[in-house]
Formats: structure tokens, C-alpha cells, sequence
């Protein structure tokens, strides 16, 4: 799966850009992504997530699900809202 992460890390760069263009709130380092599976919620999180590979995983799994087709204008992840709050929880800024 190491053929994919170059694509999600772009993509993922893609979406910062289009996010400080469009949302002020999104500190600069972060990025915003939009968790849930019927109700999405927007959380902000550390661009070094992406470097970490339980979010990684995550990452891909929302690549099989959506693509790279995000409604919501930021990345889109979906799993359960607890179970997302409990990854970060373990991840290291």
C-alpha cells in the first residue's frame, strides 16, 4: 500500500490549499477533515497526522469509499466519530 500514500499526501496538500484559501479558521499546519459515516463532523487536525500510519490506514480506507471525490471541500473520512476521536487521541503532534 506504500504506492498509494505519495497520491493521498498530494491530495491531501491539494485540500490544505483549497481550505486557506477558503477557511480562516484552519490554522496554518492543519487541516481540516470531515468525519462521520451519515453526520459529519469537521475537526482540524495536525498535518503530521498524515505521517503517521494508523492515520494513513484510515486515509486509504476513505480513498476506497469516496475517492477523491469530498463533498464537504475537505477530506472525508468515513468512519464513527469516537472511533476517529480515539486514533487522534493516540497520535503524537
Amino acid at each position: 500500500m506504500g504506492f498509494r500514500l505519495p497520491s493521498v499526501i498530494l491530495h491531501a496538500k491539494q485540500v490544505l490549499k483549497l481550505q486557506s484559501r477558503n477557511q480562516t479558521d484552519v490554522p496554518k499546519g492543519h487541516i481540516a477533515v470531515y468525519v462521520g459515516e451519515i453526520q459529519k463532523t469537521r475537526f482540524v487536525v495536525p498535518i503530521s497526522y498524515l505521517n503517521h500510519p494508523s492515520f494513513v490506514d484510515l486515509l486509504n480506507l476513505a480513498e476506497e469509499e469516496f475517492g477523491f471525490n469530498h463533498p464537504m471541500g475537505g477530506l472525508t473520512i468515513p468512519c464513527d466519530e469516537d472511533a476517529f476521536l480515539h486514533l487522534t487521541s493516540q497520535l503524537k503532534d
